[in-house]
């Protein structure tokens, strides 16, 4: 029983000791804290080089190590990112340097970012020039609105008297042949009048001369 408690006593030391190692960020410039083990994961602080890091679980079908900031922050990075012993100083005199010209750049870009906020503050030359700008666009697009507006109106007047003209050559090509028909019925009426005429003297050219006869043939009879 004894042994079996020392033997336990010794595992939860051996495993303690493994929970507490400490390990520093490598000569990298920054390197990504995440909430997950995966690089897409959500960022929870940039540490800089030389960070003290005490590991809480290290996963090495993973890659990634679970790790514990000094100010209590906690998340996961590639294990591949940590080492035993802290930077040498002249890594970390470039990382500092490289550090203090990234914010004289930072600074620099916020003090252009400010005057360029600045510039365009309402009652400035440049606010100004814009807003006459934004109204000269707007008057120009009134125009062409305008002009838009015209040009169907005018496309509108065109289609209806193409239209008007359409149906009056229809009118006029329905009155030639009506006129036509009332001609061909015309002529057929003068063709019908000729031959009843031809008729009448056809049959007036058989009677009178028979009528002539029996007058001739009377008076002979009276004599």
């Amino acid at each position: 029983m004894k042994k079996i408690l020392s033997s336990f006593f010794i595992l939860l030391v051996t495993f303690g000791s493994a929970q507490a190692e400490v390990v520093y960020v490598t000569d990298n410039l920054n390197l990504s804290l995440r909430t997950e083990e995966n690089n897409s994961s959500k960022v929870v602080k940039l540490i800089p080089t030389g960070t003290p890091l005490t590991i809480i679980e290290e996963n090495r079908s993973t890659g990634f190590v679970h790790v514990r900031m000094n100010d209590g922050t906690e998340g996961y990075m590639p294990i591949r990112n940590t080492m035993k012993e802290p930077p040498s100083r002249a890594q970390l005199e470039i990382v500092n340097k490289n550090m203090a010209a990234l914010q004289s750049e930072n600074a620099t870009l916020k003090a252009e970012l400010a005057t360029v906020k600045e510039s365009i503050t309402p009652g400035t030359t440049l606010e100004q020039s814009l807003a006459t700008e934004r109204d000269q666009l707007n008057r120009e697009l009134n125009e062409l609105k305008k002009t838009a507006a015209s040009t169907i109106e005018l496309k509108n007047q065109r289609d209806e008297l193409q239209e008007r003209v359409v149906n009056v050559e229809r009118e006029l090509q329905q009155f030639k042949l009506e006129n036509q028909a009332l001609q061909d019925t015309a002529n057929q009426d003068w063709f019908l009048y000729g031959g009843i005429l031809a008729l009448i003297g056809v049959v007036l050219g058989f009677i009178l001369p028979k009528l002539s006869w029996r007058r001739s043939r009377s008076s002979w009879d009276s004599y």
